[in-house]
């Protein structure tokens, strides 16, 4: 895969989540933030 391949499926992924977190009313954006930074902080404990 070249890289403007990679960062076009990278902009694809973003554009779905983006799109997803814009139907979704003010607690559900707050439960899926709190999903997003405890998978961030297991990712980064290792």
């Amino acid at each position: 895969m070249t890289w403007k391949e990679e960062h076009n499926a990278s902009h694809r992924e973003g554009v779905r989540v983006e799109h997803t977190l814009a139907r979704m009313n003010g607690d559900g954006v707050h439960h899926s933030m709190l999903g997003i930074a405890c998978l961030h902080n297991l990712t980064l404990a290792g």
